[in-house]
């Protein structure tokens, strides 16, 4: 099945009604903890352009997911993945992770990415996108990010433990300056062997003429 995937806009607030229940639907299904969200944050998210929405052709929900910024924009997370029941196993949630990551960087060059997350699919996906798991100390420590954690079941837990761990894995992906920067250094890295190695055959084949 084809998928329209792209930026919300004010032109998709209809649907930020569908998108809350779906969030409340997942928590039921999973059985674990996952965040709520109101349709009127959902429907901020769209009009800032820090969301990414997936649509059948024939105008149906299909997955959703959103971008938010942390301690001065240090820190920016895809936040919220879902996909709708009826839609999975077709490489959705996959598609719209991308779209959601390259939002995040073109919108936040200098922000690093995170995310903590309890869903197997979502921590895989992560991995493909360059994330790796990392303590919650490495997290933002801004208190609005982990306040969004109230309505999750677990949040008594990640309490008791002082926001230092949770039944969630923690995540975290480098900044497109990062990324470019080190893409930069490969290269360069790449160059200097090149150059190592063609001069050790110079070196080389001179010996061999004075032989």
């Amino acid at each position: 099945m084809k998928f329209e995937i792209h930026t919300a806009t004010e032109a998709d607030i209809t649907y930020a009604e569908q998108i809350s229940e779906l969030y409340k639907l997942s928590a039921q299904e999973r059985g674990m903890g996952i965040a709520l969200r109101k349709p009127a944050y959902i429907s901020k998210k769209m009009k800032q352009g820090n969301a990414i929405i997936a649509t059948t052709a024939d105008g149906k929900l299909a997955g959703f997911c959103y971008v938010e910024t942390f301690s001065s924009e240090e820190y920016v997370s895809n936040s919220g993945l879902i996909v709708k029941s009826d839609f999975r196993g077709q490489g959705l949630a996959t598609k719209i992770k991308k779209k959601a990551v390259a939002l995040a960087r073109n919108n936040y060059p200098d922000a690093k990415l995170f995310g903590i997350t309890t869903s197997d699919i979502v921590m895989g996906i992560n991995s493909e996108l360059g994330y790796k798991p990392v303590s919650f100390k490495q997290l933002t420590q801004d208190d609005e990010f982990w306040n969004g954690c109230s309505s999750c079941n677990n949040y008594e837990i990640l309490q008791k433990n002082e926001r230092k761990m949770c039944l969630c894995t923690a995540m975290l992906a480098p900044s497109k300056k990062e990324k470019l920067a080190l893409k930069e250094r490969k290269k360069e890295e790449k160059k200097a062997i090149k150059k190592a190695i063609k001069e050790a055959k110079k070196k080389l084949k001179g010996n061999k003429n004075h032989e």
